[in-house]
């Protein structure tokens, strides 16, 4: 499936804003069974500069700075992307437990890329309470790839999805005690637990394809922003899972960016001069197109 893709954002200002300094996470990934066909940022007004990098987890990031004052900022990400094949899940893994020992002692590039995602992050603390939560799905000696399964679908029957309950600063401590949150939340949360266990987790921020009811239109912008999480298993790489709808993510996920948690990827983040309060609005549209 190839999908067309348009992720607007717009700030409008109460005051105007005299400088604005960005950086913007919009570009999907092109790895594995995906691939960027094409992207472009559009900004208005146009900014005074603007450059590309690569960011250390391997993520393309844009920054921009408008020096003109402005009371309204837009930004849109276009782009084009390919999925082929099919998800492939492992039918055996190592023990979980065998996996958390034998990491720190791996030479492999991939498994001390893969470590760097045991600690803690600015988001994320390992820490009792969520390996105690866990640890219902992971017995000693369970199959890596079985007991994320499982703790994902614990997440998903356990926890409340509530988007009123919680904010972009919500740590996970405060989603395990309320049992309710948004898929940021619960990505969040399973990487604690995942950490907490001495197993490796990285968050991903992406886009999930909506299916409108029976009988309705598809609304354009009304797909959504979407995050999940990816676990390192030695004999088949990284195993993504979406705990907010309890599957693993296949044709209807892309993948953004990954890092350690949301702060790594949050895909339009800046620092600007004036504007005092502003009204923030998200329109994103995934449109499918079958591969010729």
């Amino acid at each position: 499936m190839t999908y067309r893709i348009v992720h607007k954002t717009t700030y409008k200002y109460k005051h105007p804003v005299a400088f604005g300094n960005h950086s913007v996470y919009l570009a999907p990934h092109s790895q594995g069974r995906q691939r960027c066909e094409s992207y472009k940022l559009l900004v208005t007004p146009e900014p005074a500069t603007r450059s590309e990098r690569t960011d250390f987890y391997g993520n393309r990031v844009s920054f921009f700075t408008i020096q003109e004052p402005h009371e309204e900022l837009a930004i849109e990400g276009h782009s084009v992307v390919t999925l082929d094949g099919e998800v492939s899940w492992p039918a055996q893994s190592m023990a979980w437990d065998e996996v958390a020992r034998s990491l720190p002692l791996g030479l492999t590039s991939a498994s001390l890329d893969a470590f760097q995602f045991v600690f803690e992050s600015p988001r994320i603390k390992p820490k009792p309470e969520f390996a105690a939560y866990a640890a219902a799905s992971f017995p000693s000696g369970r199959p890596l790839a079985e007991a994320l399964l499982d703790l994902t679908a614990r997440i998903h029957r356990d926890f409340e999805f509530d988007s009123k309950a919680t904010n972009v600063r919500t740590p996970p401590e405060q989603v395990l005690r309320q049992r309710k949150g948004v898929c940021q939340d619960f990505a969040q949360l399973q990487i604690a637990c995942l950490r907490s266990l001495g197993l490796p987790a990285r968050y991903v921020s992406g886009y999930l394809r909506t299916t409108p009811p029976p009988g309705q239109p598809r609304l354009i912008g009304a797909d959504a922003s979407h995050a999940w999480l990816s676990v390192y298993c030695p004999e088949a790489g990284w195993l993504d899972v979406d705990p907010t709808n309890n599957l693993v993510p296949s044709q209807s996920h892309i993948i953004l960016a990954w890092g350690r948690d949301y702060s790594d990827v949050s895909p339009v983040r800046g620092v600007i001069l004036g504007g005092q309060d502003h009204k923030l609005e998200v329109a994103v549209d995934l449109e499918p197109r079958p591969v010729p």
